[in-house]
C-alpha cells in the first residue's frame, strides 16, 4: 500500500482545486492512503471526500517558525510516504519533500529559478498556455501528476461531499426566491473591489429583481461588510443577520442558493464545486486563465479589467504586473460598475428571465 501526501499549505481555493489530485491518485493507486497537509482554515473544503484518508492542519503562523517547520520535516520523514507532491512549491514544502526520503518527490520548477538542492527527485514546468476548459490552475495540477504517472480521462472537477445534515440546511427556506450570493470582499484587500462600485452592482440587482441577497465574507471582514451594506438602497432585500462564519456552514448555505456573484476567490471555487452558477469579478492584477474554470459564457461567466481595456496592460509584463497586487487600487476603480453590468445584465436575464 502506498503513502501518499499533497502539501498545498495555501488558501482556500487553492486547497479545493488540488482535491483533483486526490480523486485522480485513487483511481491509479487503489490501494493508497492520501494524507493532505494544509492550514486549518481550508481544512472544511476536503472534509468527507471519500478519495483523501488523512488531513494534516498545521497553523501557518506555526510552520514559519524554524524550530516547527523542523518538528514537521521529521514527522513527514517518519511516515515514510512513497509519493509527495507538491503544488505549493513553497521553501518549506520543498524542504519537507527534500529530507522525506520518498521515491517520487514531485513539484513544480519555478520559471527562471535554478534549484540549489535536488528538492524533487521530478520537477515539472508549469504549461505555457491553458487548453483545457477546467482551467490553467487545475489543468497544471493534473499535469504534475500525469508527468510522472500518465493517466487517461483524468477527472478535472474539484467537487465537495456535502453530508446528510448539511444536505436539510433550512436557515433560508423563508426566503423570497431567487436567493443570490454576494462575495462582496476578495480574500485580501487586493482582490476586492471599491465597496461603491459593490453597491452599485447590489443596487442594480434589488432594483430590478425581486430576490433575496446574502452576503459572504471573511469573519474579520465584518465591519467591511456593514460599511457596503450601509452604501445600498434597498437594505429590505438584503439579509445581513443570515451568515456563516466556518467554512462548512458556507458550504451548507451556498449549496441552498440560487446564484453566486463575488470577488474571484475561495466563494466562487466552493459555489462551482457545488454545481452553482457563478458570476467572477477578477482583480486587475490576476492572470484571468489561470483561474477561470469551466467558463462557458452562460452557467460561469467573469469579468476582468483586461476585456474591456487591453490598452492599459500593453506598457507592463507579467511580472510588473504582479508588483500591482501591492497596490491595484488604481487599476481597480478603471473596472466601474458600468463596465461589469455590461456583461452581469444579460447574465441575470438568461438565469431569472
Amino acid at each position: 500500500m502506498k503513502q501518499i501526501l499533497v502539501i498545498q499549505n495555501k488558501r482556500i481555493g487553492d486547497v479545493l482545486i488540488s482535491s483533483v489530485l486526490a480523486n485522480n491518485l485513487k483511481k491509479r493507486f487503489p490501494e493508497s492512503t492520501i494524507t493532505y497537509l494544509v492550514y486549518p482554515y481550508t481544512a472544511g473544503v476536503l472534509e468527507n471526500n471519500p478519495h483523501i484518508d488523512r488531513i494534516w492542519s498545521v497553523d501557518e503562523k506555526w510552520l514559519k517558525k524554524l524550530p516547527n517547520l523542523l518538528k514537521m520535516i521529521a514527522r513527514v520523514r517518519r511516515k515514510k510516504f512513497d509519493i509527495i507532491l507538491d503544488p505549493y512549491a513553497k521553501l518549506q514544502s520543498r524542504l519537507m519533500c527534500y529530507f522525506s526520503g520518498a521515491e517520487y518527490r514531485i513539484g513544480f520548477k519555478r520559471p527562471g529559478k535554478k534549484l540549489k538542492l535536488p528538492f524533487y527527485s521530478h520537477p515539472v514546468h508549469f504549461i505555457p498556455k491553458k487548453t483545457q476548459f477546467c482551467g490553467k490552475a487545475i489543468e497544471n495540477r493534473l499535469n504534475l501528476l500525469n508527468a510522472v504517472f500518465p493517466m487517461q480521462d483524468m477527472d478535472d472537477t474539484p467537487k465537495i461531499f456535502i453530508t446528510e445534515e448539511e444536505a436539510q440546511y433550512d436557515r433560508i427556506s423563508h426566503l423570497k426566491k431567487p436567493v443570490i450570493m454576494l462575495g462582496v470582499l476578495g480574500s485580501t484587500p487586493q482582490k476586492s473591489m471599491p465597496y461603491a462600485y459593490i453597491a452599485k452592482l447590489i443596487d442594480y440587482i434589488t432594483k430590478n429583481y425581486k430576490a433575496s441577497l446574502l452576503f459572504n465574507y471573511a469573519p474579520y471582514q465584518k465591519t467591511e461588510a456593514e460599511t457596503i451594506y450601509n452604501l445600498c438602497e434597498h437594505k429590505e432585500q438584503i439579509h445581513l443577520d443570515i451568515y456563516e462564519d466556518s467554512i462548512r456552514g458556507f458550504i451548507a448555505l451556498m449549496n441552498k442558493c440560487d446564484l453566486l456573484i463575488s470577488n474571484e476567490g475561495g466563494s466562487v471555487h466552493i459555489a462551482k464545486a457545488l454545481d452553482k452558477p457563478t458570476f467572477t469579478m477578477y482583480s486587475p492584477y490576476i492572470e484571468k486563465e489561470d483561474w477561470n474554470s469551466f467558463e462557458d459564457g452562460k452557467k460561469h461567466q467573469s469579468v476582468h479589467l483586461l476585456d474591456f481595456k487591453p490598452e492599459l496592460y500593453k506598457s507592463f509584463t507579467r511580472e510588473e504586473r504582479k508588483a500591482i497586487e501591492a497596490d491595484p487600487s488604481e487599476l481597480y476603480h478603471e473596472l466601474t460598475p458600468e463596465l461589469i453590468l455590461t456583461s452581469l445584465k444579460p447574465y441575470l436575464q438568461n438565469h431569472f428571465s
